[in-house]
């Protein structure tokens, strides 16, 4: 198998950055560029510089894993495959295409021998495969990891890797704990495009009146549509998907492969009620003749194909020349990922007509351009003027969201804010930065194994009383030596506020406001009952006006002292009981509970 100059190119990289590190790398790879032969070279390789150990390849659906394997074999190299979804499961030969959910229920067949993980559509990274690496990690701390994808981020955490193939580190902003050290080689689609290697994408202008109203989907917490919101879009415009079909329709008369990307299985069904059903079918991820209909669509016995999520990754059909949108996805990614499915080459195919109903590209990529996103980690904030701050100690250029509160200070170099005879502002903290950025986000190669570490420079620090490490001035605990490093100013404050959040601890309140109002009990005994409001609270507490021991008759009495003449007290002594879930006075006019000071820093 000979691999194309941009796939050997990127082999070539990873290898590179394998010889050198143990950390894991990442290659971006657009759909139609190759990964699986490019799979294939690297686990060959990986088996033969590792004289003769194992390398697990990864994919998280059973198609990827036949595919892969396939591009092996074709190499005239053996090897196995373990799915139960495929129905073999054989470790026989050393390189193993594998899925993850079948690895872990045998992991300890994993656990010898093996040399490196290769992992294809790197982006999904679930909990089980990272739990997979991480056991393989414990019996060999050497275990090279390498990923591949054509979407290198996820929704909510942004890109997946920390240093860019240019070197550049990307910030929390952009990229919130990412598994990956580096992409170490990037595919450029539209280099592919311009070299012959995939279809070009064409945006279709659609009928105006026909796209749906998506304003009004909610996303929740999650960074997932709320369903009641995505229905409410979708689902039950009869009349409104039927002009949506027809529109399609009529633009891909002379087209050979249409897929529709449907929000709901009630909203496939809505579309596929308006197509030609003697040429149209439906799949979801519960069709049972899934495979026999996906043969028919290759095969052109059916030109158009609604589908529900499902053929987003993994599935290959050459001749598809339309992709129609017609659902919302929160994630660039799989936006880009549906478009993939017809990028792939096809002899007379010219290009593939991009249909978007559902303003999905005027969200991920407002100029038109498909292959350069806009990512963000979401929870990040952002949107400020940027700043750079080039580090002292490792000399990488940050670039932050400048501080709000110093948009008027000049900086340094570095960041700091300078005053009007040009010195740095100090604060307890040291330099007063002019940006939010804390830490450095320059990448440090140490060890004899080549791993990277973060840079440990931080622009404001609090130091630690144990050992004087630096801390992020947030911390509580010293990344260094683990000590607890909280100020006791703040400490103190924290359990003042503490206390007052729990009712059940005894305290002394200033008495807003007391109202009494006699009444009779469930038991037909007269009482009292005493509503209170304080600065923390609102509780009421009952006096038995009758009272048949001693306790109530001690509680009468001191309420009757410390109201006398309709005195209102100034202030109360409280506490709950747990387990009656009633207030029981214990004072009156004694010295309220005082908030420590908070000593104002400028950080």
């Amino acid at each position: 198998m000979t691999l194309r100059p941009y796939q050997s190119e990127a082999v070539g990289a990873a290898q590179e950055w394998m010889r050198a590190s143990v950390d894991p790398c990442l290659i971006e790879a657009p759909t139609g560029a190759g990964k699986s032969h490019i799979v294939a070279a690297l686990a060959d390789w990986l088996h033969g510089i590792s004289r003769g150990k194992r390398v697990l390849c990864l994919a998280p659906q059973k198609e990827l894993v036949l595919q892969n394997a396939a591009k092996m074999r074709a190499t005239g190299a053996d090897c196995s495959i373990f799915s139960a979804s495929a129905g073999i499961k054989s470790t026989r030969h050393k390189i193993i295409f594998a899925t993850p959910l079948s690895v872990k229920n045998s992991m300890s067949r994993f656990l010898k021998e093996f040399c490196a993980v290769v992992l294809d559509e790197a982006h999904t990274l679930s909990p089980t495969v990272l739990a997979i690496i991480e056991a393989m990690r414990r019996e060999n701390p050497n275990l090279r990891v390498v990923g591949l994808t054509a979407t290198p981020y996820r929704l909510g955490q942004g890109f997946i890797y920390r240093v860019d193939y240019r070197g550049h580190a990307h910030g929390d902003d952009v990229a919130r704990a990412p598994f990956f050290t580096k992409l170490v080689y990037r595919i450029d689609a539209r280099h592919l495009i311009e070299a012959g290697y995939l279809t070009p994408p064409r945006i279709g202008a659609i009928n105006s009146s026909d796209a749906y109203d998506t304003s009004g989907l909610v996303l929740r917490p999650n960074g997932k549509f709320d369903e009641r919101s995505v229905d409410a879009a979708f689902v039950g415009h009869g009349r409104k998907t039927a002009g949506i079909v027809a529109d399609v329709v009529a633009q891909s008369r002379d087209r050979r492969g249409v897929v529709f990307f449907a929000a709901t299985v009630r909203h496939a069904e809505e579309v596929l009620a308006s197509l030609p059903p003697e040429m149209s079918a439906m799949i979801t991820g519960d069709t049972p003749n899934r495979g026999a209909i996906l043969k028919a669509f290759d095969d052109r016995k059916l030109k158009y194909l609604v589908n529900v999520g499902v053929l987003t990754t993994g599935w290959d059909c050459p001749h598809v020349d339309v992709i129609a949108l017609l659902r919302r996805t929160e994630s660039v990614g799989l936006m880009q990922q549906m478009i993939g499915r017809g990028l792939r080459l096809c002899e007379g195919k010219v290009d593939c007509l991009v249909l978007d109903y559902a303003a999905n590209l005027e969200t991920h990529a407002p100029d038109g351009d498909i292959f350069a996103p806009k990512v963000k980690a979401s929870g990040t904030g952002g949107g400020g003027e940027p700043l750079q701050a080039v580090c002292p100690d490792c000399s990488h250029v940050n670039e932050f969201t400048r501080h709000k509160d110093y948009a008027d200070y000049q900086t340094d170099e570095n960041g700091y804010c300078l005053d009007v005879f040009g010195e740095r502002l100090m604060s307890e903290y040291g330099p007063v930065p002019g940006h939010y950025g804390r830490r450095c986000f320059g990448m440090l190669r140490v060890g004899e194994r080549g791993e990277y570490q973060r840079c440990n420079h931080r622009w404001t620090s609090k130091e630690c009383p144990q050992c004087g490490e630096g801390n992020d001035i947030a911390a509580r605990y010293c990344h260094a030596c683990k000590a607890e490093i909280v100020d006791p100013n703040e400490k103190l404050v924290a359990d003042f506020k503490a206390m007052k959040r729990d009712p059940s601890r005894p305290q002394t309140d200033v008495v807003v406001s007391m109202t009494v109002k006699e009444g009779v009990s469930q038991r037909g005994n007269p009482t009292l009952r005493v509503d209170w409001v304080t600065p923390y609270r609102q509780f009421s507490t009952w006096f038995q006006l009758q009272p048949t021991h001693s306790r109530a008759m001690a509680d009468l009495s001191r309420f009757r002292a410390a109201t006398v003449d309709g005195r209102v007290p100034e202030t109360i002594s409280y506490a709950k009981d747990l387990d009656s879930g009633f207030f029981r006075i214990l004072g009156y006019d004694l010295s309220a509970d005082v908030e420590p000071e908070m000593r104002k820093v400028a950080a």
